[in-house]
């Protein structure tokens, strides 16, 4: 089940040798088994090709803190191909987000049937997945929990009819469920004991027994049953530094080309106002709340010792939403890891005190910071403020250049079709690439989606004026998404526009990121 992410308190469970340099390194400390307890199967759908997942580290520790036993599934242990985020680009690749991005009328249906192909292709369940779990559930395990993200709705299907025949209990989870028509239509899943859409890192082993002996759920926040009962939402989790230390030991290290540990410094986003945002409704993201100093550099330590590495990937949704903690980790990470590297994402808003000075960014650089990925979402400023993203053209421009003064490959996201987006605002997007192309060293372009429970989509859905100039297409209750085409984006103009923005996103793409930061690449 994929749960928030969230930190550990500042004591240890075991140690192994540092290495003296960050990759590579001494093999990781066997898994701690118990006979004491629930036996747990965990299948981690994830499976990301370069480090292991968060969510599925802190259930581990969770569970075997309490004396559980547990087993981890992770496909990549396996041979499966695992999903790299990003890389290098080919014509290819260009060709493909033309024909997905495309808005020429005449080659809509054809746009569209790609989508659904597509969508079928990745989403499809792996022969090989659901052989090693028909497996392991072989053994009876007390409880299955399923550690998915929303498009993998079809694997967990078949996981389900599995864990039905199988007689195991299914409990299935992640951040997402607590909207209430994601929950609505997964809760149908095969086999299903319980959906959770809740911080559970605390209650996780009463929660996993209660399930084993089928008890009541409804007792726990944030669940929702099979026959639609719910019970009370849950609550933001607090205090972070109550949570459990991810424990790592069943990924297959072996498989990774770089050992990269992931890592939060805490949930939630301190702006938490960008119209289109869905990471801040979600379970996990619902409030800003920050972990300890002390807490983050102790699971440092630790997991540095542990699996033999001091590479790092901070999975905050904004590293710097605390800048006090952003400068104390800057600090203090080389004191702590001796030769760490860490990537991290930012959010460049328009604080007088962001964490995001020119003297900031040389700081990080220094002790070891080697990527910075934000936000960028549009070159128009009238759009910005129409997304109230918090941030100016002005002030993105001169943090794209100081980060790259300082040594940092820098990584931006964006995407077309906004509301109300203009042909010009996307020609002012594509001027703002071409002139910051040399300072970026990947880019994320994106198709807008409305994302149920955001601003934007109660703004859609209530109004008559969005409707006028948008054609919304079906909405996927499944993964909370409505996909909505312009009807101003087909003409000459706007095309014309996306056409020269999707040029230089492909010309920034198909270079390789600064040498510093290869071992990061396709993380972010």
């Amino acid at each position: 089940m994929t749960v928030a992410l969230s930190p550990l308190p500042l004591r240890a469970r075991g140690r192994a040798a540092r290495p003296p340099t960050a990759g590579g390194g001494a093999a990781p400390l066997p898994p701690v088994r118990t006979t004491a307890g629930v036996r747990a199967l965990i299948v981690d759908l994830n499976n990301f090709a370069s480090f292991p997942t968060l969510a599925v580290g802190l259930l581990v520790g969770s569970l075997r803190d309490a004396g559980h036993s547990v087993e981890v599934l992770c496909p990549l242990a396996y041979d499966v191909p695992a999903a790299l985020r990003e890389r290098r680009e080919t014509l290819r690749d260009h060709l493909a987000r033309r024909i997905h991005l495309s808005t020429w009328a005449p080659f809509r249906s054809v746009r569209d049937a790609a989508r659904v192909a597509r969508a079928w292709w990745t989403g499809r369940p792996h022969p090989v997945v659901l052989r090693e779990v028909a497996r392991a559930l072989e053994q009876k395990p007390d409880v299955l929990l399923l550690s998915a993200y929303l498009q993998h709705y079809a694997s967990v299907v078949e996981i389900g009819w599995l864990a039905a025949r199988a007689g195991v209990p299914l409990v299935l989870g992640g951040p997402m469920f607590n909207v209430g028509g994601i929950a609505e239509a997964w809760r149908a899943v095969p086999g299903l004991t319980a959906l959770v859409g809740g911080e559970v890192d605390l209650c996780l082993p009463d929660l996993v027994a209660t399930a084993a002996a089928s008890g009541d759920l409804l007792r726990f926040p944030g669940v929702t049953l099979p026959d639609g009962r719910r019970s009370r939402p849950a609550p933001p989790l607090r205090p972070l530094d109550a949570c459990p230390l991810p424990d790592f030991t069943d990924f297959p290290w072996d498989r990774y080309p770089f050992r990269i540990i992931p890592i939060m410094t805490g949930r939630g986003c301190q702006w938490s106002r960008c119209r289109f945002c869905s990471d801040v409704v979600s379970a996990s993201g619902r409030t800003y709340r920050s972990r300890s100093l002390g807490s983050v550099l102790a699971e440092m330590d630790e997991q540095a010792r542990r699996y033999g590495t001091g590479n790092f990937l901070f999975l905050d949704l904004k590293l710097n939403s605390n800048p006090g903690l952003f400068r104390g980790l800057i600090e203090e990470i080389p004191r702590t890891v001796p030769g760490a590297q860490w990537v991290g994402t930012v959010h460049v808003d328009q604080r007088a005190d962001n964490g995001l000075s020119r003297g900031d960014l040389r700081a990080a650089a220094a002790a070891g910071m080697r990527r910075i990925s934000f936000g960028l979402e549009s070159g128009s400023q009238r759009l910005l403020d129409a997304m109230d993203k918090g941030s100016s053209v002005e002030a993105n421009s001169a943090f794209i250049r100081h980060a790259w003064e300082a040594g940092l490959s820098v990584r931006c996201t964006l995407f077309k079709g906004y509301p109300g987006e203009t042909a010009d605002d996307l020609e002012q997007t594509a001027e703002f690439l071409e002139r910051h192309a040399p300072y970026l060293d990947r880019v994320r372009f994106n198709e807008f989606a409305i994302l149920e429970d955001t601003p934007v989509y109660d703004e859609v859905k209530a109004s008559a004026t969005a409707l006028e100039e948008l054609t919304l297409g079906a909405e996927d209750r499944r993964s909370g998404r409505t996909r909505a085409d312009h009807r101003a984006a087909g003409s000459p103009a706007y095309r014309r526009a996306k056409a020269r923005a999707l040029a230089v996103v492909h010309a920034i793409n198909r270079r390789e990121v600064r040498r510093a930061a290869r071992a990061f690449d396709g993380l972010m």
